[in-house]
C-alpha cells in the first residue's frame, strides 16, 4: 500500500497510467492554450513525441546513464525532485532510490495513460517515496518553494510553449533549486536541441546557467540552471532565433 505523503496539491493516480509522443511541430497560434497567449511562440520547430515505454532500459543502465546524471546533479538522500516527462518511470524510480526515505520524487507528465502505467509500477514496486500529478502543456503545475531539484532528461525539445512552461517553472524551486537538463545537441526539429538555443530560451525568462558538460556517455549534453535576479516579465521575453 502506497503511503500518501504527498507535496501540497499533488495527487497519486491509481493505476492504468505511456508518455505521449511530440507532435511534430509546435502548435498553430489558433490552436495554443488560452493560458499561454501571454507569451511568445518558440521560433522553431517542435519535434514530435515518440514513445515512452522504455523498453531499453537495461541499456541505459549499462552506460550509467541515471547514475552519471544522478551526480553530475548531486543528488543526495533526503532531496524533494520533480520529473518532467516521466513516461515510464526510468528515472522517477532510481531517483527515488537516490534520495532515499526521507526525500520526495513527483513524477509529472502531460500523458494520463503515460502516468496511469507509471502509477501501476510504483504500486508493483511499493516505491512509497513518488507521487504523481498530471501537468499542462505551458504548465508543469508544480506546488510552489518545492523542489531541490527538477529533471528534464530528453524532454525539453518536445515543450511546444517553452517561454510559458519555464515561467510557470520558476516559482516551484526552492532557494537554491536547480533545473536539470539532458538533451541531444541535434538540429531543432529532430528530437534534441542545440545548447545555444537552450540557454537563450532559459535565459530569455531569466534563469542563469550554472553548468553546461558534454557527455556522449548519456547521448547528450547535461546542462543546469537556477533562477536569476527577476523572473522576465512575458511581455518582455525576447524569442530567441533557432538558426
Amino acid at each position: 500500500m502506497l503511503r500518501r505523503a504527498l507535496l501540497p496539491g499533488v495527487g497519486l493516480l491509481g493505476a492504468g497510467l505511456l508518455l505521449t509522443g511530440c507532435d511534430p511541430l509546435a502548435p498553430a497560434a489558433s490552436e495554443r492554450p488560452e493560458t499561454a497567449l501571454a507569451f511568445p511562440s518558440p521560433d522553431r520547430p517542435v519535434a514530435s513525441v515518440v514513445s515512452n515505454q522504455f523498453s531499453n532500459e537495461d541499456a541505459r543502465d549499462e552506460r550509467n546513464e541515471a547514475k552519471v546524471v544522478m551526480d553530475l546533479a548531486d543528488m543526495r538522500p533526503g532531496m524533494t525532485v520533480a520529473d518532467i516527462g516521466a513516461g515510464e518511470g526510468y528515472y522517477t524510480v532510481r531517483l527515488a532510490e537516490r534520495v532515499g526515505a526521507d526525500g520526495r520524487v513527483l513524477a509529472q507528465d502531460i500523458s494520463r495513460e503515460a502516468l496511469d502505467r507509471l502509477g501501476r509500477r510504483v504500486e508493483r514496486e511499493r516505491l512509497e517515496n513518488i507521487s504523481i500529478k498530471f501537468g499542462d502543456t505551458d504548465n508543469p503545475q508544480l506546488p510552489p518553494d518545492s523542489f531541490d531539484r527538477i529533471f528534464m532528461v530528453h524532454m525539453y525539445h518536445e515543450v511546444t510553449e517553452p517561454y510559458a512552461f519555464l515561467w510557470n517553472m520558476w516559482p516551484a524551486l526552492n532557494t537554491g533549486g536547480q533545473i536539470v537538463v539532458v538533451e541531444s545537441d541535434s538540429p531543432v526539429g529532430r528530437h534534441g536541441l542545440p545548447h545555444t538555443v537552450l540557454f537563450c530560451e532559459f535565459e530569455a525568462v531569466g534563469y542563469v546557467l550554472v553548468e553546461y558538460i558534454e557527455r556522449p556517455d548519456i547521448k547528450g549534453y547535461f546542462a543546469r540552471f537556477q533562477r536569476g535576479p527577476k523572473r522576465t516579465e512575458p511581455e518582455a521575453i525576447k524569442v530567441c532565433e533557432a538558426g
